[in-house]
């Protein structure tokens, strides 16, 4: 079966930016972020600031960013006020957010081993200046080597690029496919897919439950809102989809009028 949607329609480790862009380890791009799609945004505009060719800088002096109301009303496209509540809740909830790795193992006695899941947090900090109208952002100290000294091994996209998702799947989706930009073609297995999602148990009990509430909605707003064309097939092993590929291009006649 193949799907095909198309519509012709202090410390900061920080560079200043007039075309921001995000810059992750393919480890990070593929791992569970657990974010809401409100954290991601603060989350995302926090790693655009940081300088992903800098060296990671030592326990003693973690870098911190700052991400303004302000700066959360543009890329959200919205008030003042739910910008203000966005900084606030996130400065209550982040230091809760983890990020999922599942990392290869080794086998034993000739067996293949499960993958060793390894959570960190995003941050070690997170404070919010009620009167100013910002939160600072202290990271933590693991996840440094995934957003900072890249040299290899990442993946890069212009933050603009999600400014009007308003889907955190469709914004993960973004990710996973710029993973593989250059060459148009991404394949996940079904299993990486949804850790990448941070799928429900329920959502991963049933592929129609992965196809109708993650992937469809999330294929139509990239191709409505970020003009893509992307063709995605489910491939099976046996009667059980194993894996996902999604081919993918730029609409070469965007839609001038794109849905709000």
């Amino acid at each position: 079966m193949t799907v095909e949607t198309a519509v012709s329609r202090k410390n900061h480790a920080v560079i200043p930016k007039h075309d921001p862009q995000v810059t992750m380890s393919n480890a990070l791009v593929r791992a569970g972020h657990g974010l809401t799609l409100a954290e991601k945004r603060i989350v995302m505009l926090a790693v655009s600031k940081m300088n992903s060719r800098a060296p990671v800088p030592p326990a003693t002096s973690l870098p911190r960013t700052k991400i303004t109301a302000a700066e959360y009303a543009e890329i959200a496209k919205c008030g003042m006020p739910t910008a203000y509540e966005a900084l606030q809740d996130a400065a209550k909830h982040l230091f809760e957010r983890k990020i999922t790795f599942f990392e290869p193992a080794y086998t034993r006695a000739g067996k293949p081993l499960k993958p060793i899941r390894n959570d960190m947090r995003w941050v070690g900090q997170c404070r919010y200046y009620e009167n100013e109208g910002w939160v600072e952002l202290i990271w933590w100290p693991p996840i440094l080597p995934s957003l900072m000294g890249l040299k290899k091994q990442f993946t890069t996209y212009k933050l603009q690029q999600a400014n009007a998702l308003r889907s955190a799947y469709s914004w993960r989706l973004l990710e996973l496919l710029m993973h593989y930009r250059d060459s148009g073609l991404a394949e996940y297995t079904i299993e990486d897919f949804c850790a990448s999602m941070d799928a429900t148990e329920k959502q991963k009990a049933n592929f129609n439950n992965i196809k109708r509430r993650i992937i469809e909605p999330a294929v139509k707003e990239l191709v409505e809102k970020d003009g893509w064309l992307i063709q995605w097939t489910p491939i099976k092993a046996g009667r059980k989809v194993s894996r996902l590929r999604f081919e993918f291009r730029k609409n070469p006649q965007p839609d001038l009028f794109p849905p709000p």
